[in-house]
């Protein structure tokens, strides 16, 4: 029975790897797909828990379709059919099935507000000045938040499925960075211009690589200091960590060494078990000198000339030259065009997505750089915070940093709770994972990249399984799951 079974299997797969390559050879890329949705069809059926493996495990290797040909609507494969197909289960289950969805994960305070945020993204999708860019907006957001949080949430109810869901992707990105340093190493390490390009075709840029590296470090060192895991456990986790490391060195990512440099600071704040409350304070009273100094601040970095450059030291310098770097210079001029776009249609924004297609007239010729361009290129609105401001209004803006504030206190409350030290310090190692984004977040935005999206939601969906499963019940623990 287990041979016809097998046989049965490779024949179907056989099949499928047959009909894919028929149509890329008369040049039919999307009728590509058809097997892979057919696969995941079936894998829906009999085995939809490892669906979401598989997805951990494609998405860093997942491909744009705009690598390969000139396409109208860009398409990641192998991984987007997949995330359409658990929307289009997802539904159905609501309708016909909505029991099996556990309530308490859906109707936690991070679950409402991700809902509310979504909501206003297809209310201002209507009112854009570009509605069908704006569909494809939500759309994608919403197929993002399925998969990766909805599902997760359920999934992450077993702790060692959160395990395996990770580190498959962390695997998995393995080969994107020895793919990168081999492709680095050609053109010389310390070559900051190459570092750019080099992580191409499965990622944009080096700023979204170094984001997904700070992101994933933390967890990966909760492995290499958590003594409930075997020595040989602990041990690869910390080559692999070191492998991290390099690879955020060498990606040239200011942003992601400031986010990463910034979650270390609060890990040290912990270690030194200063009280949460003391941490909000200590953080009201640096903005409120940041902003009585402003002038001071800012008349300071003006002096500063150092330009990105190929010296690591000189690169970090570089953080806050807002005189001469072409770089930080056009980070500014696309903040100011958010802020006047946002300042002519505060409400509800020009529309998600429409962005690049729409900041150009808002550009001030004294603040155009040699990189300036009117056509969307070398980034987005380049910030997590102003870029919904601009396309939806105050209230994407605000929905927006709720959930990463609602993030910020269910961990806290997981934190400081009488559970388990690795519980705790397993809700931590996600949240300063996510602070380097949070941070990260004020320089560039990659929400709308899969790659990230699923660790970026996969992340917040883990915290709430923690805050409601885990901090409520004190006798469960990892080893008990």
């Amino acid at each position: 029975m287990l041979k016809k079974n097998n046989i049965i299997v490779f024949t179907v797969a056989i099949l499928f790897i047959a009909l894919a390559v028929f149509y890329i050879s008369i040049e039919k890329y999307y009728f590509a797909a058809l097997p892979f949705g057919i696969a995941m069809l079936l894998m829906a059926l009999y085995s939809f828990d490892k669906m979401f493996y598989l997805i951990a495990l494609l998405a860093p290797v997942s491909l744009q379709l705009r690598f390969f040909m000139t396409v109208e609507n860009d398409l990641s494969l192998p991984i987007e059919p997949f995330l359409f197909g658990i929307l289009l289960i997802v539904l159905f289950k609501f309708i016909f099935e909505n029991k099996s969805f556990n309530r308490k994960l859906l109707t936690h305070p991070i679950s409402i507000a991700i809902y509310v945020n979504f909501i206003w993204i297809v209310i201002t999708s209507i009112t854009s000045t570009m509605p069908l860019v704006s569909l494809k907006f939500a759309l994608s957001r919403m197929w993002f938040i399925t998969a990766f949080y909805i599902m997760t949430l359920h999934l992450f109810m077993n702790l060692k499925n959160m395990y395996r869901y990770f580190w498959m992707y962390i695997g998995s990105f393995v080969i994107v960075i020895v793919y990168t340093l081999i492709r680095q190493s050609t053109y010389g390490f310390f070559n900051k211009q190459a570092a750019n390009f080099v992580v191409a075709p499965f990622l944009p840029d080096h700023t979204s690589y170094g984001a997904i590296l700070a992101l994933l470090i933390p967890f990966i060192f909760y492995f290499v200091f958590s003594k409930q895991f075997s020595g040989i456990k602990r041990s690869m986790s910390f080559l692999v960590g070191v492998l991290y490391i390099v690879a955020l060195i060498f990606s040239y990512t200011r942003a992601a060494w400031i986010g990463i440099l910034l979650s270390v600071g609060l890990l040290v704040l912990l270690l030194l078990k200063i009280k949460g409350r003391t941490l909000v304070v200590l953080s009201g009273v640096l903005l409120a000198v940041l902003l009585t100094f402003s002038s001071q601040i800012i008349m300071h970095l003006e002096r500063n000339q150092q330009d990105s450059s190929d010296n690591l030291m000189e690169q970090v310098s570089s953080v806050t030259n807002i005189k001469t770097d072409a770089s930080n210079l056009e980070r500014i001029n696309r903040w100011n065009c958010a802020i006047r776009m946002f300042q002519e249609k505060p409400i509800v924004g020009f529309g998600p997505g429409t962005y690049m297609f729409q900041y150009a007239p808002f550009q001030f010729s004294t603040e155009q750089t040699i990189i300036s361009t009117n056509f969307g290129e070398v980034g987005n609105a380049h910030s997590e915070f102003l870029g919904p401001l601009a396309e939806s209004g105050v209230l994407g803006a605000l929905t927006y940093i709720i959930i990463l504030v609602l993030t910020g206190i269910s961990t806290f409350r997981v934190f400081q709770s009488d559970n388990s030290k690795e519980i705790r310090w397993l809700a931590m190692s996600l949240f300063l994972g996510l602070v380097s984004y949070y941070v990260h977040g004020f320089l560039n935005n990659f929400l709308d990249i899969d790659k990230f999206s699923l660790l970026f939601w996969g992340y917040t969906a883990a915290i709430v399984v923690i805050d409601v499963v885990y901090r409520s019940d004190k006798s469960k623990s990892i080893s008990s799951t």
